[in-house]
């Protein structure tokens, strides 16, 4: 029985067999394992040449799981039970995966809202191992928050040399910041970006050292790595890519959903390997991870990606819609194959799959706004619930309504375009849930994708192509304000200014390469929330 399997329409299959033959008879898939950096052209070649070290993890990854191990036994002696991740993009969705699988506790940290970060450092921190994961060791989200940590540690008198190991590449910074506090460093391979990474220390670390089953992983993945090497038309991976830019430029969205019985969260690090790898050049491929239970849209841009386990393998595996695939396996065996799908989708649109040129240019918009006056260059006006709102065009001492933004937002949306939700607020907050219904609220009604996105773990995400992407996208930034604020230990800034700065720092990029982009602000955003969700309702389609 193979490792993994892809389900498509009788229709869908003829639409993608002469790219499935091309990649077959272009030798894609073993040029890619044999490490061929020509595979996305010349430009490419250099980066390609040291990213491409995911391929054959094998060894390396047990090299670290014996590490893991023993290490986990250590702190279990030393009476650790509660582990928290530092990291953004792939460097935490792959271990908040994998954990959740096996329903065991990780708790994930990949906010700057003072809230959520005042809740990972007031738990149970005696007993707490935080984990820095950052693959070029100068994240600054990260960095500031092992900052929070060591802060934390040292005023409840534990020793944070004790309480903190770190996950970079060999030579950062951080290593060497890390290794003169005493730290425990575990090396990851330079030669693999973060977002393929899922295989390596970066998954391995945080999800082993919580208690996870990392060597059932690393054999799901071994299982599926012949399949995915063969030159054939019945190799997965190949299937995958084919059928999806099949359809490209028209159908770019891909709604996932996870069709097993507790879902992984797989579809969050689909987001963020496959929009990142791809959104550039106007081009690319946007996947969104749709909540349990929330109907995929019939929207022109969409088509429906359901993932099911390595049970499904075995039956029969049927689609109900022609815009649908289903992809089948474990989850070491979805990791593998959707890494080298999202490789054949660079190499078939003709983007560099390993580079984020876009992400960095709302890095440094943010630096800059935090050295500048905040919301210089923007007009916001009074709104609804106790909230400012830029954005829309609004008469001078003017409020402005929430009919007044969902109807702004719903001109703007173009034909065969998407928006997308930006959420600066505690993802576990009170906040969540009124978003959630506000996302369904706008799909419903008007029958266009819709994504949510908490900042700034985006912007390491689907930020990529919402800048450097199909230009279809209109943008929503809903951002929290706190009621308390929280210092960045020996920083120039607090937390809250940091979140305000990374929102800033997006929106300025983003209306820069002409996409438009409304902005919600205050302390009340549950109340300005119900009442959005009210204006979608009575706008309707």
């Amino acid at each position: 029985m193979s490792a993994a399997a892809v389900c498509l329409t009788d229709s869908a299959r003829r639409r993608s067999q002469p790219i499935l033959e091309q990649l077959v008879q272009s030798r894609f898939a073993s040029r890619l394992f044999a490490k061929d950096d020509t595979l996305w052209g010349g430009s490419a070649a250099d980066e390609a040449a040291i990213r491409l070290g995911w391929v054959d993890f094998s060894s390396e990854a047990r090299d670290v799981l014996a590490q893991v191990e023993s290490f986990r036994s250590e702190i279990l002696a030393r009476g650790i039970s509660r582990i928290v991740l530092c990291g953004m993009g792939g460097s935490s969705l792959a271990p908040y995966v994998i954990t959740h699988r096996e329903g065991i506790e990780l708790t994930v940290l990949d906010s700057t809202h003072p809230d959520t970060v005042r809740a990972a450092l007031t738990h149970d921190i005696e007993q707490t191992l935080a984990v820095i994961s950052s693959k070029s060791g100068s994240t600054v989200e990260t960095l500031s928050h092992r900052a929070a940590f060591t802060r934390a540690f040292a005023d409840a008198n534990v020793d944070p040399a004790d309480h903190v190991v770190v996950v970079t590449d060999p030579g950062s910074k951080l290593e060497a910041s890390a290794r003169a506090a005493g730290q425990r460093v575990f090396h990851a391979d330079p030669n693999v970006g973060g977002r393929f990474s899922a295989l390596t220390a970066f998954g391995i670390v945080p999800a082993g050292l919580a208690g996870a089953d990392i060597e059932r992983l690393l054999l799901e993945a071994e299982a599926v790595r012949p399949s995915l090497m063969q030159d054939s038309l019945d190799n997965p991976a190949l299937q995958l890519a084919a059928t999806v830019f099949a359809d490209l430029p028209e159908r770019y969205v891909l709604e996932v959903v996870e069709s097993v019985s507790e879902p992984w969260g797989l579809g969050l690090w689909i987001e963020q390997l496959v929009a990142e790898s791809t959104g550039k050049d106007e081009q690319g491929v946007l996947p969104l991870s749709l909540p349990r239970g929330a109907a995929p849209t019939s929207a022109e841009p969409a088509r429906v990606v359901e993932l099911q386990d390595g049970d499904a393998i075995g039956a029969a595996l049927t689609i109900d819609s022609e815009q649908a695939i289903a992809v089948a396996g474990s989850l070491g065996t979805q990791f593998l194959l959707w890494e080298v799908a999202t490789a054949a989708l660079g190499h078939l649109v003709g983007v560099d799959p390993f580079n984020q040129p876009d992400v960095e240019s709302a890095k440094i918009a943010a630096r800059k706004s935090l050295t500048s006056a905040e919301d210089s260059e923007e007009c916001w006006v009074p709104a609804f619930a106790g909230t400012t709102v830029s954005g829309i065009s609004c008469k001078s001492g003017e409020h402005a309504a929430a009919a007044d933004i969902i109807a702004g937002l719903k001109q703007a949306v173009p034909s065969n375009g998407y928006v997308a939700i930006q959420a600066y607020a505690a993802p576990e907050g009170p906040c969540s849930g009124p978003l959630e219904r506000f996302r369904s609220a706008l799909a419903d009604a008007w029958d266009v994708p819709v994504s949510l996105g908490w900042g700034p773990r985006y912007l390491h995400s689907v930020g990529q192509f919402h800048k450097g992407g199909r230009p279809l996208g209109v943008f929503l930034q809903i951002i929290d304000v706190p009621t308390e604020d929280l210092e960045i230990p020996e920083g120039e800034s607090s937390f809250a200014t940091l979140m305000r700065a990374q929102a800033n720092g997006d929106a300025a990029v983003l209306r820069e390469r002409g996409r438009t982009v409304l902005r919600v602000s205050g302390a009340t955003t549950v109340a300005a929330l119900d009442q959005l969700v009210a204006a979608v309702e009575q706008l309707g389609a």
